[in-house]
């Protein structure tokens, strides 16, 4: 039983990893040529290559990728961008700033896969293999980078529009 836990569960979290390099190719298309931009476009390659570190656990472990949670995933990430264009179709600062929040999510939900497989690793020796408190600082890092532009986007979103003059 623990062996379809452990299939799942890091499935669930690659799939994860895919709707999130997702919305940060939205980002980087979005904002191409801006700080912004040039942090998606960033961003994105470290999240890629986290993804080829789980997938080298998963191959090392004989889990398969799951393709109905991958392409699950990819759909989510198109419908989330549907919905973010539903509600700021301007693609203005409140567009920003979820899509920002819910990678912050996911980077969280990373560190915690991170945090759960080491401490899992003790009794699981087949997943006593990679740099847990590495990978939780990187991904700590990728949060505390991520949260300085949300914030940010939060004060454009969020600020007093401008006052009218009176006549």
């Amino acid at each position: 039983m623990s062996e379809h836990y452990l299939s799942t569960y890091l499935n669930d979290h690659l799939s994860g990893s895919v709707a999130a390099v997702e919305l940060l190719g939205e980002l980087d298309k979005h904002y191409a040529n801006t700080p912004i931009g040039d942090f998606a476009r960033e961003l994105r390659s470290e999240i890629e290559a986290d993804q080829t570190v789980l997938e080298s656990l998963m191959a090392r472990v004989h889990v398969t990728r799951s393709l109905p949670r991958k392409a699950t995933a990819w759909l989510a990430a198109r419908m989330t961008d549907l919905k973010l264009q539903l509600d700021d179709h301007r693609g203005g600062a409140l567009r920003l700033l979820e899509i920002l929040e819910a990678l912050s999510l996911g980077i969280e939900g990373k560190r915690s896969l991170w945090r759960a497989l080491e401490k899992a690793s003790e009794v699981n020796l087949a997943i006593r293999v990679l740099d847990y408190a590495n990978l939780q600082r990187r991904a700590e890092g990728q949060r505390a980078e991520v949260e300085a532009f949300r914030l940010e986007a939060a004060k454009e979103a969020f600020g007093s529009p401008p006052i009218a003059e009176k006549g």
